[in-house]
């Protein structure tokens, strides 16, 4: 029988955990997620999202996010690496190989090299250019779609970083002015955002522990506030993206669902010179991070591998099912909340296959087959609106009943961590070999885990790119120690 406890015999026991019980590499989704990528930010894919557009539901919204907990102080700005391919990758028939690359090239300009300035006055947009911004970066977004080269546009514009109310007054109009619209229907953007991902990233790392348990309740902290990253995102038609390049049927049809994920590769040799030249870069590419569902490299995969998992393609994800289908996590809850929680399986789970790895049966799993692969695995034909969806949309998803979000793409108000952590804990029988008491009592301790930070430290734009805008380092309070954000 579950045990019944009050919050204050939860908190005590929480108190009292045994000191080296920590997870190792349990982290903000993907910021800093496997050892050798820590030292590389530039090619770090921190977050990838996939949904249909609200504002147009004949449309995906595709976002990656690269470069970890960026702070906008100067002389010198974060910025995308020119030495960088960037890539998101579209398997739209579930075979875990890409149908479809979109892939982003970076130029740095410097118009003066002469002064240690990022930009020489109030940056300005006139006649189609960044006026007084000394150190631009312009991109190249290629789509490569069996085999056959596209290029969608050239020399496309990212907006300056957001440095203050002197340089950059009015960011959201200067951001604005490098959204673009490309031949086909498809928009696109490169530049600075607020970093959307929300998390108690200080508690977590501390021995897992929740400030208000059992984390339903607020009471935590955004360890990401006032932390910004680098955004590709793209709007795409679904008859683009799609296996038959047509509007899917319904949420059944064979086309409907398809995979994402993101990718970064550099040239395999990388020389450094004593004379103060830029490093030079040859060989092949070699792929050094890559990111689809949210956590797993943190919370999935152990130290040995997660290098491994970064230079991996999806096809080859079946050497890394045993890590999936036996889960520390569930292992280091029940040693953390023995007696409280539910007990939980920490072997055999092959209900976080259909999370992790194939998507779930009658929401996301492709009907026409599918190899189990690590992919944001999204069903394109379940529209916001419809009555598959809530309205407001409801930042815990497909458990909520909001089979608009995840694990059906990820939207950025989905509260991944909270999600995952009840998945984990409950399993809410996305397979029929484990069905405990908690899938059907919403009270049960294992349904209301979570992190305490429940929603974004700034709002969400309600348009592409929509990502809030990146906070300046003329803000006060910028930095890690984050922002208190309350139950919703």
């Amino acid at each position: 029988m579950r045990k019944l406890v009050t919050l204050s015999t939860l908190a005590l026991i929480v108190a009292s955990m045994v000191v080296g019980l920590a997870p190792q590499g349990v982290g903000a989704s993907s910021h800093r997620e496997a050892p050798l990528i820590l030292n590389d930010p530039q090619a770090d894919a921190t977050d990838m999202f996939a949904w249909v557009d609200a504002n147009d539901p004949t449309k995906v919204n595709l976002v990656a996010n690269y470069i970890p907990l960026e702070e906008n102080y100067g002389p010198n700005y974060t910025r995308f690496g020119d030495d960088v391919l960037y890539e998101i990758k579209v398997d739209n028939n579930g075979d875990a190989r890409p149908d479809i690359s979109y892939q982003f090239s970076f130029t740095t300009n410097t118009a003066n090299s002469g002064t240690f300035l990022y930009n020489t006055g109030t940056i300005t947009f006139t006649n189609g250019q960044y006026m007084n911004l000394n150190v631009s970066q312009t991109y190249n977004l290629t789509k490569i779609e069996h085999g056959v080269k596209t290029v969608l546009g050239t020399n496309l514009l990212t907006p300056p970083v957001n440095i203050g109310p002197a340089s950059t007054p009015n960011y959201d109009a200067l951001a604005a002015a490098a959204i673009t619209t490309l031949p086909g229907g498809i928009t696109a953007f490169a530049g600075q955002r607020d970093d959307p991902f929300y998390i108690d990233i200080g508690a977590i790392f501390d021995l897992l522990t929740i400030r208000v348990p059992p984390g339903n309740q607020g009471g935590g902290i955004d360890g990401l506030a006032r932390l910004n990253v680098h955004t590709l995102a793209l709007q795409v038609p679904i008859d683009q993206i799609t296996h038959c390049h047509c509007i899917p049927s319904g949420t059944t049809d064979p086309n409907a669902v398809i995979g994402v994920w993101t990718t970064a590769s550099r040239q395999k040799v990388t020389v450094l010179h004593d004379d103060g030249m830029p490093p030079s870069h040859s060989g092949n590419l070699i792929q050094v991070s890559r990111l689809g569902m949210p956590l797993v490299n943190e919370v999935v995969i152990p130290l040995s591998n997660k290098d491994r998992f970064n230079n991996s393609k999806p096809q080859s994800d079946g050497q890394f099912l045993s890590f999936v289908e036996n889960s520390e996590l569930a292992g280091l809850l029940n040693a953390l909340y023995a007696g409280v929680l539910d007990p939980i399986p920490t072997t055999g789970r092959t209900d976080l296959d259909t999370v992790f790895l194939t998507g779930i049966p009658g929401l996301n799993q492709p009907s026409g087959g599918v190899t189990a692969s690590e992919e944001m695995r999204l069903n394109v034909a379940i529209l916001p609106g419809s009555a598959l969806c809530t309205n407001p949309p409801n930042r815990l998803g497909a458990i909520a009943g909001d089979n608009c979000g995840f694990p059906n793409g990820r939207r950025p108000l989905d509260d991944v961590i909270d999600i995952e952590e009840r998945a984990v804990a409950c399993g809410y029988g996305f397979d029929a070999t484990w069905t405990p008491p908690c899938v059907n009592d919403p009270t049960a301790l294992n349904n209301l885990l979570g992190d305490g930070v429940d929603a974004n430290d700034v709002a969400f734009l309600n348009s592409f790119p929509y990502l809030a805008t990146p906070h300046s380092g003329f803000e006060e309070g910028t930095g890690l120690m984050g922002h208190h954000i309350p139950e919703k």
